[in-house]
């Protein structure tokens, strides 16, 4: 690990003054990412003690602070209540040890576990840009499906942001407000950016605004084994018979919002077409085809649960 300067900031604008810092939240990955030499931050902010707090909103929403440890997001008795699928997928994501540390800011911003990019003897364009991304051709069973391009097939590891991303979560940061949805970015010609976010420019909160059909929700997770592992392929859903909201994992360089199978819901069409309506956006490579059917399929069953 090479070496840098650390401080701890006492407020957001305490921690946005030290230029090109990088702002270290729990340190569940970025820290084994310093450990494995793909990052190497001259400056470390840490900004894990600022926002910790969950607050109602106006209408029956919630402002969940960046600083949040996902244990206590996950156990929170009002996101249990009102948004189940969010306290199932953080709970989904990690160890209790690892969630007693991870916070929602850092959770977002989680870089993908392709082992590409996190072997630095290995060509890799969102490490290194314009030296290839050789998971196209090599080992990719687990990579993208859907919105990947021929410079990075990686997928977005978070559970959390599947959730938030049908939950229409918004994102805070110290300059604006996003959807959560556009805070991460398909790969295109540029891999080697994660999120829309600006290098100075900080997550302070997400929001969950009040959503009635969030009640009747679930997150499905696929994983090759039971112990805590990153998605092969993951479904947030919630359903009511009025309202539809699915959300996907494990298949895309960002938490995949699947409104067309939703538009085909509302539509009226099964829940078996509507999810191939979604997957028909698909082009796996050589050895991920597999997703295709295993997305469709885990559409179907928790849209079934949901509906019984």
């Amino acid at each position: 690990m090479e070496p840098f300067a650390y401080r701890r900031a006492t407020t957001v604008d305490d921690a946005l003054r030290t230029p090109g810092a990088t702002f270290l939240g729990g340190g569940t990955n970025l820290v084994d990412l310093m450990r494995l030499g793909v990052a190497a931050p001259d400056r470390l902010v840490d900004v894990s003690r600022l926002n910790a707090e969950i607050e109602e909103t106006d209408g029956g929403g919630l402002r969940i602070g960046a600083g949040v440890r996902n244990n206590d997001l996950a156990f929170d008795g009002r996101v249990r209540e009102r948004w189940p699928a969010l306290s199932e997928a953080v709970l989904a994501g990690a160890s209790g040890q690892l969630r007693n540390l991870a916070t929602t800011g850092g959770n977002l911003l989680q870089r993908t576990r392709c082992s590409y990019f996190q072997d630095v003897t290995k060509p890799c364009n969102k490490r290194e840009p314009g030296t290839g991304c050789p998971a196209r051709d090599g080992d990719h069973h687990n990579l993208a499906i859907l919105g990947w391009s021929e410079r990075c097939v990686a997928t977005h590891p978070s559970d959390m942001a599947v959730a938030l991303a049908a939950f229409d979560a918004i994102v805070h940061t110290s300059r604006r407000l996003l959807p959560v949805v556009e805070l991460h970015r398909l790969p295109g010609d540029d891999p080697a950016r994660d999120t829309v976010l600006e290098p100075d420019e900080l997550i302070v909160a997400v929001e969950l605004p009040p959503l009635q059909v969030a009640r009747s929700s679930t997150y499905r997770k696929v994983r090759e084994r039971a112990s805590f592992a990153f998605a092969l392929v993951s479904v947030a859903a919630a359903y009511d018979g009025a309202d539809v909201r699915i959300a996907l994992g494990g298949v895309a360089h960002r938490p995949w919002r699947a409104t067309t199978a939703e538009q085909a819901i509302r539509d009226g069409k099964s829940f078996r077409e509507a999810a191939e309506a979604e997957l028909a956006q698909a082009e796996p490579l050589r050895d991920n085809a597999y997703k295709v059917e295993l997305a469709t399929r885990t559409i179907v069953r928790v849209l079934e649960e949901l509906a019984s």
